[in-house]
């Protein structure tokens, strides 16, 4: 390379970095002023979390309340409903059966002792019936996925406070 070369190159190196320069510098400012935003946000933030779990602390028993008594009409409703069903009547037909069952062995019982006679009455057995189980566990995944709903409301009623700029 020649000497009118070099100083080209070393010129132009000069110019570019002259020009980086002019252009990293409201670069750095503005990525400053990105970080002291984002800081901000973050204390903005901090700040109304501290107001909501505060309120949601002094009144979580409200809350509490609420949600817990929320299914009172669900649950008559269900009762209701339940009563129409066929399967349903069929099963507690059935399971009053065994019931009376247990009031003949009950009343068989006391008259023995009354009579001051042995026992011979057995007790009644009782005899769960799968189906019910079933039903529960399913009620229960069923009931833990709209709680789980619920949850996701709370979240986001509380990043919405957050969000405000009130």
């Amino acid at each position: 390379m020649t000497t009118n070369e070099i100083q080209k190159a070393s010129e132009r190196v000069a110019k570019l970095k002259a020009q980086a320069e002019k252009l990293s510098s409201p670069l750095a400012e503005a990525q400053a002023e990105l970080e002291a935003a984002q800081e901000a946000e973050a204390a903005r933030r901090a700040e109304r979390g501290k107001i909501y779990d505060s309120e949601f602390s002094r009144t979580w028993s409200d809350h509490a309340r609420e949600a817990g008594s929320s299914g009172d009409g669900a649950r008559e409703r269900f009762y209701e409903l339940l009563a129409e069903e066929p399967w349903f009547a069929a099963y507690v037909e059935y399971r009053g059966a065994r019931h009376k069952r247990r009031h003949v062995m009950d009343e068989a019982q006391r008259a023995q002792r009354s009579l001051q006679e042995v026992v011979t009455v057995p007790d009644q057995r009782y005899y769960p019936v799968a189906i019910l189980d079933d039903i529960e566990n399913h009620a229960e995944k069923m009931a833990s996925e709209k709680a789980s709903e619920f949850a996701e409301e709370l979240r986001k009623a509380r990043d919405e406070f957050l969000d405000s700029k009130e």
